[in-house]
């Protein structure tokens, strides 16, 4: 506890810098600065890197939904950096954007028309860029947006409070044309497997400490956020031969997958289409908190859901996990949206 209300107070301080236009909250002294880019150095020597396009996962998704009906397709939108994409995958079905698209679709039982303008290595600052693009066609505004980002931030040492208020911008934006939001926060930089200590120490800590100042940004810009760090943290560390790609730094398809059942729930209540009420659960350790308290808790729970409630107050949830359905074949040949 007291080192989730630490997390919370400084997740907090960043939070009101990037509202306020201020250039950063200083997480790290010196001298641990120091042994961290030293140790950047010698974990770039060993960690793979990966040049490969990841694959075009863009198009329609559920056709076996596509009766007639009065109701329209759902579009889905993705934005973010090379997770968001899907890097380091080389089929359109093991993307995280196929995976939740074929998912929204199987929920909804509707055709769900999916775009991707996610860019490998992108940080914070090419999200208002990204939203452009989403946005350039109104006849296209999408439904929902998922946002994965933050990586990025971490390794090139963007000021965190800078970091949160390039997000929380293109969160506003886009809930301004009327687009629910779901932001992955950023993953645990701590689990890469060649990353050695100090290094793997500081990386979680800044990983986590981003993530709970993400959401504290996205929830009072109107979106919602799951917490991907520690549900995927423990599980890389233990299997980093399957949720590891090749390169040894992006998520295989397994990864991608026990991201996107992560995200799923979460997605789909945005859209009032998920089963569970909108209320919390004590018995699951659910609850209305302050939104920094509820965003350092699930910055220490993987999977947790967190969404505005009556400020300055907010919703934090586990949702159950369901297995996505089977999307093997409509995800892999995805058609044109029409």
């Amino acid at each position: 506890m007291p080192m989730t209300m630490s997390r919370a107070r400084v997740a907090r301080r960043i939070a009101t810098a990037a509202a306020v236009g201020g250039g950063g909250v200083g997480l790290l002294g010196v001298a641990a600065v120091g042994v961290l880019l030293t140790e950047v150095r010698l974990a770039r020597r060993t960690v793979g890197g990966s040049s490969d396009i990841p694959p075009c996962a863009d198009g329609r998704y559920g056709a076996a939904f596509g009766h007639p009906t009065d109701r329209p397709p759902l579009r889905l939108g993705f934005l973010g950096d090379s997770t968001a994409a899907g890097q380091g995958v080389h089929r359109v079905s093991q993307t995280p954007g196929a995976l939740l698209a074929s998912g929204l679709a199987a929920v909804a039982e509707l055709p769900v028309d999916f775009r991707n303008v996610a860019l490998p290595g992108a940080q914070s600052d090419d999200l208002a860029r990204q939203v452009e693009l989403m946005l350039a066609d109104d006849t296209r505004t999408p439904d929902v947006c998922v946002i994965m980002i933050g990586a990025n931030d971490v390794t090139h040492r963007m000021p965190p409070a800078q970091s949160v208020r390039h997000l929380s911008d293109a969160v506003r934006r886009l809930r301004a044309e009327g687009c629910e939001v779901v932001v992955g926060t950023c993953p645990d930089l701590g689990t890469i497997e060649p990353v050695y200590q100090p290094l793997r120490w500081v990386a979680r800590r800044l990983s986590r400490q981003l993530a709970a100042a993400q959401t504290i940004g996205v929830v009072e810009s109107g979106g919602r956020t799951v917490s991907l760090g520690d549900l995927l943290g423990p599980e890389f560390e233990a299997h980093p031969r399957e949720l590891f790609g090749p390169d040894n730094y992006h998520p295989s398809a397994e990864g991608y997958a026990t991201a996107a059942m992560a995200v799923l729930p979460t997605l789909c209540a945005s859209l009032g289409l998920w089963p569970d009420e909108e209320r919390p659960e004590p018995a699951r350790g659910e609850g209305i908190l302050p939104v920094a308290q509820a965003a350092a808790e699930a910055a220490s729970e993987g999977g947790t859901e967190v969404t505005a409630s009556r400020a300055p107050w907010a919703l934090l949830k586990h949702r159950r996990r369901r297995q996505l359905p089977d999307a093997e074949e409509s995800a892999d040949r995805p058609s044109l949206p029409r």
